[in-house]
């Protein structure tokens, strides 16, 4: 599971950011990686991403139930 880095700007910039949080290298290339991963989600347009989740809920089957109005001006109201 062990990443040999070659090239030494990689390696300047991973000692760097590590140093700066006073923490150990794979926990700076974690946060490196997990940021830009981060990054490329926030990049996918709130449309497509808000799509995606309506398919998910419509995916579900109805329950033929109507919804409790009571109920839901108490959460409201509250």
């Amino acid at each position: 599971m062990a990443f040999h880095v070659r090239d030494r700007e990689t390696d300047r910039l991973v000692r760097e950011l590590a140093a700066k949080h006073r923490i150990g290298l794979t926990e700076a290339i974690k946060r490196a990686v997990i940021r830009e991963l981060q990054r490329e989600a926030d990049a996918i347009p709130l449309r497509t991403r808000l799509a995606a989740l309506r398919r998910e809920v419509l995916r579900r089957p109805a329950t033929g139930q109507e919804a409790d109005k009571v109920f839901f001006d108490d959460l409201s109201s509250g």
